[in-house]
């Protein structure tokens, strides 16, 4: 954190990781959850978790219950779930299960909060739901490493000429926390996804495979730069990484587990037939993406669903492993350790 930021806020928040710029604001909006903070400052390993998978993701109250597994699937495992959100003009690292509940009952009529959404949003006292752009910077502004979600966005089909590409890709780039997914969507086009990434110095580590996971299969075509076998063996290159002053996130690419992974060509034809009906719709922006997971899942008759909540729950799970490992390396390696 820079001395300015530091200067205006109290000592009771936690750090910004480092490089991340902090705003005179921040002090005042941003609202730790206790058990949250304690673990933070006494250096317990925390996973930080979207919101948007419960407002625009699935249907109430499926959402909720969702987002309490995918809590306890963190705690399972040592680690501290927090979820974020924005909430009456507050930048939430942490939720209560009535909060959560909140965002499940309001769904689409909750915000979907990007990067460039958040002033708009806590200037009004609205209620956000967090991207994985915006759950990476607030992880960051309290000092959160992990991230686990479902999957990344990304450069949608026809990217090269809509340009449309999703700000998770370079809030990547400029952020130092680790997503762990199930790659990016599959609704996009995922070779361009990995040609930006690479293009902005993102790591893309595939877990226990050589090959991007293509969200609801386990295979895309497209080969990964590297691969870790163990939560071990990824906390030990995320602490190189930013030990190295690197500033950029990294991408954990989690395949679904193969039973409860969809047939890759069948998933594909669906996919291909709700894009068609989304441009027929005139349906683009942030709103493609709701749009097609819903789609999707109607024309899969709920197993798309069912599939989701699958591979968020294994996501949380490898998340809070490693979030563990890589408190124990901070730990080993700190000033004054033994």
């Amino acid at each position: 954190m820079n001395s300015s930021a530091s200067a205006s806020l109290p000592a009771a928040l936690p750090s910004a990781l480092p490089g991340v710029p902090c705003g005179p604001l921040l002090a005042e909006r941003l609202q730790i959850q206790p058990e949250v903070r304690e673990a933070l400052h006494s250096g317990r390993p925390v996973v930080a978790l979207e919101s948007t998978i419960i407002s625009h993701g699935m249907p109430y109250p499926q959402n909720v219950e969702t987002a309490l597994q995918v809590e306890a699937a963190v705690r399972d495992q040592g680690a501290v779930p927090a979820t974020m959100a924005i909430q009456e003009g507050r930048l939430c690292i942490g939720l209560s299960t009535a909060q959560i509940d909140t965002l499940g009952r309001a769904g689409h009529a909750a915000t979907k909060v990007s990067r460039r959404d958040l002033a708009s949003v806590l200037s009004q006292g609205g209620l956000g739901a967090t991207t994985v752009a915006s759950t990476m910077m607030l992880a960051a502004w309290a000092g959160i490493r992990i991230f686990a979600t479902g999957g990344i966005g990304g450069v949608h089909r026809g990217g090269e000429r809509s340009m449309d590409i999703s700000a998770d890709l370079q809030e990547l780039a400029r952020t130092p926390v680790a997503v762990v997914c199930a790659g990016a969507k599959s609704i996009l086009d995922l070779g361009l996804t990995l040609e930006y990434l690479e293009t902005h110095g993102v790591p893309v580590v595939g877990y226990q495979t050589d090959e991007l996971p293509a969200f609801f299969s386990r295979e895309s075509g497209h080969a990964v730069p590297l691969r870790r076998d163990s939560p071990g063996s990824l906390a030990q290159l995320l602490h190189t990484h930013w030990g190295l002053g690197l500033s950029s996130g990294c991408v954990v690419a989690h395949p679904i587990a193969p039973e409860h992974a969809l047939d890759a060509d069948q998933i594909d034809d669906t996919i291909a037939r709700a894009l068609d009906e989304a441009e027929r719709q005139g349906i683009h922006g942030k709103a493609v993406t709701p749009f097609l997971l819903a789609r999707v899942n109607e024309l899969s008759g709920g197993r798309s669903l069912a599939s989701n909540i699958q591979l968020v729950l294994g996501n949380a799970r490898l998340a809070a492993q490693t979030a563990v490992s890589l408190s124990a390396l901070s730990a080993l390696n700190a000033p004054g350790a033994a």
